[in-house]
């Protein structure tokens, strides 16, 4: 198969609609009806922790645990070096799984589940993948409807250092006549 040719069943995370003579819009990401229970979308690419992200965002989100950003304090820790805080490999994980779950997203609703399984550590590459475990149509939104995905942070060698459960608010493709 050409590297550029998609399998039968394949799903475009963006398209280009002509909007005039010339003239493209761009459109990102998937409708309710691409979301099929038990798909698993791989997302790609993966990103390497530096010790910016880890300091910054510590910084920012005012989680200022020495095991996070002080070198000399991790050296004795059980794990002998900087600890990527976890907010920090939350925040990679779920921004990597946007584009492909909820770019066409009205809210995200939440979170649960949230497991915090193996450490990750300034240098580590991440990775992520996201299961489709519900759909349904919102009983309170008319037109609209409720997709859950299970994301995975996965580091390089394929050990899971993070999961969680997501749902968010999509629009319904084909709003249903009242």
């Amino acid at each position: 198969m050409n590297i550029n040719q998609s399998l039968p069943g394949s799903k475009a995370l963006s398209k280009l609609t002509k909007v005039g003579p010339g003239r493209y819009r761009e459109d990102h990401g998937l409708g309710f009806d691409d979301f099929i229970i038990g798909d698993i979308f791989e997302h790609r690419p993966g990103r390497t922790v530096t010790e910016a992200d880890n300091v910054w965002m510590s910084l920012i989100c005012m989680n200022n645990h020495p095991a996070h950003i002080n070198a000399e304090y991790a050296k004795q820790t059980e794990f002998g070096q900087i600890l990527v805080s976890s907010l920090v490999t939350f925040s990679i994980v779920g921004g990597m799984s946007l584009a492909s779950t909820s770019a066409k997203a009205i809210a995200n609703l939440g979170w649960d589940n949230v497991r915090l399984v193996a450490p990750v550590f300034v240098g580590d590459t991440l990775y992520a993948e996201s299961e489709v475990i519900h759909k349904r149509p919102s009983a309170s939104r008319p037109g609209q409807g409720v997709v859950t995905v299970r994301t995975k942070g996965l580091k390089a060698n394929g050990q899971i250092c993070l999961s969680y459960e997501r749902s968010f608010l999509i629009t319904l493709d084909q709003v249903p006549l009242a």
